[in-house]
């Protein structure tokens, strides 16, 4: 017979207000002290968290969850290897060395436990009770090279006789590997950017990562460039807003980059055929 190990365990809050007392569950930190067991998980995802809290700060949320969630590994770790220093009666000890019970907006739930014979299971299972049972289905959110595709099979269509490779453009301070490219003079280059993302500020600083990348790179770069962006729009209406701030932030970046949406496609696959074409024509 399988023995039936007791267990503890505490939920983790995002308190949005301290005042109102408002909050969605978060997190997890499970405690099987006859097994050492360390278990926690913290959602990566805002989606949920931003619908109830509009003006979540996602930055400093991520950062503080994959923070205690560092801690409470460390922890694990040194009861695995036998850390005699520390003695841990139940989940809420372990929970106060994680995160410090103050004013801050991720707090901890009252101690709760029982008794379990698969300590894995049960951690799912009280993870999915407290904090995922309400999660919406994620629509399929299209990738970079989703939005390549419809390009790449518009040249094959009309039978264009380019043949993409890598090419790395140095800067004084950085570099950077352009992955679709072709040489007639200078470097053309194609870089898919999926827009599709779960919130306003992942699709502004998607953007803000690549004009900066742009920008260290222009600096002293002796590569001759003409870069095209080829965007995807996101499914979700309301985040249009920031994804024409998104295409105004490229638009803006070093290399002067060309912009293309899904609707410019077939203009984008005429010009890299009439580009070819004249190329080969000048070639002896």
């Amino acid at each position: 017979m399988t023995a039936r190990l007791p267990y503890t365990y505490t939920v983790l809050r995002y308190v949005h207000d301290v005042v109102t007392g408002e909050f969605v569950n978060v997190g997890v930190l499970m405690y099987v002290p006859q097994t050492n067991l360390v278990k926690m998980e913290v959602r990566s995802s805002v989606g949920r968290i931003k619908h109830v809290f509009p003006d979540l700060d996602r930055k400093a949320f991520l950062v503080s969850a994959k923070a205690a969630e560092r801690t409470a590994r460390d922890i694990s770790q040194g009861l695995a290897h036998g850390d005699l220093l520390n003695e841990y009666p139940d989940a809420a000890s372990i929970a106060r060395k994680v995160l410090v019970a103050d004013h801050s907006s991720l707090q901890w739930s009252p101690l709760s436990g029982g008794l379990t014979e698969d300590p894995e299971r049960t951690f799912q299972r009280v993870y999915r009770r407290y904090v995922s049972q309400y999660d919406v289905r994620q629509p399929h959110r299209r990738s970079d090279d989703d939005v390549w595709r419809p390009v790449r099979l518009l040249l094959d269509e009309k039978n264009v006789p380019v043949e993409f490779a890598e090419t790395v453009v140095v800067g004084t301070s950085d570099e950077i590997l352009l992955k679709r490219a072709w040489r007639n003079g200078a470097w053309h280059a194609y870089e898919p950017l999926s827009f599709d993302l779960a919130d306003a500020e992942g699709i502004k600083d998607k953007a803000r990562r690549w004009r900066g990348h742009l920008e260290a790179v222009h600096d002293g770069a002796q590569t001759q460039l003409k870069l095209h962006f080829i965007v995807g729009a996101p499914q979700d209406e309301e985040l249009l807003g920031a994804y024409r701030n998104a295409l105004k932030i490229l638009s803006e970046a070093a290399f002067g980059p060309q912009i293309y949406e899904d609707g410019d496609i077939p203009d984008l696959v005429d010009k890299i055929q009439e580009e070819v074409r004249e190329h080969l024509s000048q070639t002896p």
